[in-house]
């Protein structure tokens, strides 16, 4: 099943990999895959922050993708992670995500080597010219380092298959900015979790979220909530959610995320170095956060 840019929207958790003994739980991911579906995710992103991409060799990279998109099998978009600081990487990566049947890809801006606003635009466009897929952009400067200002955006909203931004800036005026600029068929998806509520009520699509991978069926009815413009209940949602949202950040993500899944049972808490598994001190507060919300086994 093919799915117009437009289908990208909702809640869309930015998936984690999971991992057991050094290596990718192939078995644990699909199950992960199969039950964000049944608990009503509207889409899913393979292989992005929280999938620690950054860690994962390009054969697992590939493989991850690859299994999300079989396990998927049409029932929701799937936007494959496919940047890189390196263009000619992120060539490949987006090529593959194309070749294996995903949807659109996830890219981000050139964090590290720091690129100027036309680096930036460049990078992208070189992307965009190489592979006929739907991009939407990763704008998160705490990161990356490098934020793609609302002038780069306009200049990016051109390219008829860049269709949309995450936004992990957790900047409030940047949405009716870029709104202005680049029009209303540009798809505009939150990046934070704690934010979502406010990007959404200025007309945003859906948020690519942390918080979904333990909490999916909260997430997608927070997001129907704020697509039938029931701000009440949307309200209501993410004040229930907001403790966890928080908590979920008390360490370097993914640890705290990862520790919740192991919690509900999807997998083991189990990342990757540099980063190390969730504290005591953290894993207690994300307990708490979860029995507050009503998280409970997958």
């Amino acid at each position: 099943m093919s799915f117009a840019p437009g289908s990208l929207r909702g809640s869309i958790p930015a998936l984690i990999t999971p991992m057991r003994n050094g290596a990718v739980d192939e078995e644990a991911f699909c199950r992960l895959v199969n039950w964000q579906i049944e608990q009503g995710s509207h889409g899913l992103v393979p292989c992005g922050t929280t999938g620690e991409s950054p860690t994962l060799s390009h054969e697992e990279h590939r493989r991850v993708v690859e299994l999300c998109v079989k396990t998927a099998d049409g029932r929701v978009p799937v936007i494959a992670g496919a940047g890189s600081n390196s263009t000619t990487e992120a060539i490949a990566l987006t090529r593959f995500a194309k070749s294996v049947g995903a949807d659109a890809v996830l890219s981000v801006t050139g964090y590290y080597n720091k690129p100027s606003q036309e680096g930036i635009y460049r990078h992208y466009a070189a992307i965009a010219e190489a592979v006929d897929i739907p991009i939407i952009v990763y704008n998160i400067p705490a990161r990356a380092i490098v934020e793609i200002s609302v002038e780069t955006m306009a200049r990016l909203a051109k390219i008829a298959n860049i269709v949309g931004v995450k936004d992990a800036t957790a900047n409030l005026a940047r949405p009716l900015r870029e709104r202005a600029v680049c029009g209303t068929s540009w798809r505009q998806l939150s990046g934070e979790d704690g934010t979502a509520l406010a990007y959404m009520s200025q007309g945003c699509q859906g948020c690519i979220s942390v918080t979904a991978n333990v909490a999916p069926k909260l997430c997608s009815q927070f997001q129907e909530a704020c697509g039938k413009g029931e701000w009440a209940q949307a309200l209501a949602l993410q004040t229930r959610l907001m403790p966890l949202h928080d908590a979920l950040f008390c360490e370097p993500s993914p640890a705290p995320i990862k520790y919740a899944c192991s919690v509900v049972g999807l997998c083991t808490d189990e990342v990757r170095l540099p980063l190390v598994s969730a504290s005591e001190a953290a894993r207690a507060r994300v307990r708490t956060a979860m029995e507050a919300a009503g998280v409970s086994k997958a």
